[in-house]
């Protein structure tokens, strides 16, 4: 069994299910968002997936690869501890490490209505990232244990 999060959910037998499993996770925690600022992620959220029906699957596809390594460290030191309560103890660590590699994307991309999603988002998005910490860390451990 693979120790890393990069090994186990690039592999490419693996890699479907881990598109599949972790935008759900993002489908999951947009539904569970409420309020003021959750009516606002829910309408960015459907902004994006009105840039195309596959729109998400696609994005998280593409940044697999980066959001795997951005794990990777954090995976490697977690000891016994069950990876979503490592990720909640360290949820600024974490958070900082997912952000930065959405940051480079949207700095990098020629995709106007995107960019314009993402930079209306991105002053609440540390905070919707530790919120899904759990679910995520969950998510990736089953993943990269099966």
């Amino acid at each position: 069994m693979s120790t890393a999060v990069s090994d186990a959910l690039l592999d490419e037998t693996r890699r479907p299910a881990a598109v599949s499993a972790l935008t759900q996770v993002i489908d999951a925690e947009v539904a569970d968002k409420s309020g003021i600022g959750g009516t606002a992620v829910k309408a960015g959220y459907a902004a994006a997936k009105k840039l195309g029906g596959d729109f998400v699957p696609s994005a998280t596809d593409r940044l697999l690869p980066q959001f795997a390594a951005a794990l990777d460290p954090l995976w490697a030191s977690k000891g016994a501890a069950p990876f979503a309560a490592y990720l909640q103890a360290r949820s600024e660590e974490a958070a900082n490490a997912l952000l930065a590699v959405t940051d480079a994307k949207a700095e990098a991309t020629s995709h106007t209505a995107a960019k314009k999603v993402y930079g209306a988002m991105r002053s609440k998005a540390k905070e919707q990232v530790v919120a899904a910490l759990p679910r995520l860390g969950a998510t990736v451990e089953r993943l990269v244990q099966s």
